[in-house]
């Protein structure tokens, strides 16, 4: 049987290295997962004007957005208090005026890093990050 050479070893070594060094899968959180996840937290939802939406999960079911200070959202009550759950594996919310007053369930990813990806069951989708 043939000896590997140094240099094929030494390859080997680096790429079983690199395969362990990757991170881990993105996956789709459980409902007491996002609870644990964003209860007390501040989430700051990426747009696509690059403006970063903070909203405020109070353990107490009762969500705060705040978009005051953002020049571009004034056109909306400027802060709201709705109401956020948990049904099966989702996060749900709903705003007394804020998306007319719908309510909205969302599947949540999390990347890691205090970064998640967000599924609404309508469709839309995007990202967003947890803490200050």
């Amino acid at each position: 049987m043939p000896v590997p050479s140094t240099r094929k070893l030494s390859l080997a070594i680096v790429l079983a290295g690199c395969a362990t060094a990757m991170p881990a899968k993105a996956a789709e959180l459980s409902g007491p997962e996002i609870r644990q996840l964003i209860g007390g937290e501040k989430v700051r939802l990426s747009t696509p004007f690059g403006i970063a939406l903070p909203l405020y999960y109070r353990e107490n079911g009762v969500v705060v957005g705040d978009v005051s200070g953002i020049s571009a959202a004034r056109m909306l009550a400027p802060r709201e208090e709705g109401r956020w759950w948990i049904s099966g594996n989702s996060l749900c919310q709903k705003w007394p005026s804020w998306y007319d007053g719908r309510q909205f369930c969302f599947k949540i990813t999390s990347l890691g890093g205090g970064k998640i990806t967000w599924l609404r069951d309508d469709g839309a989708s995007g990202t967003a990050r947890i803490g200050p």
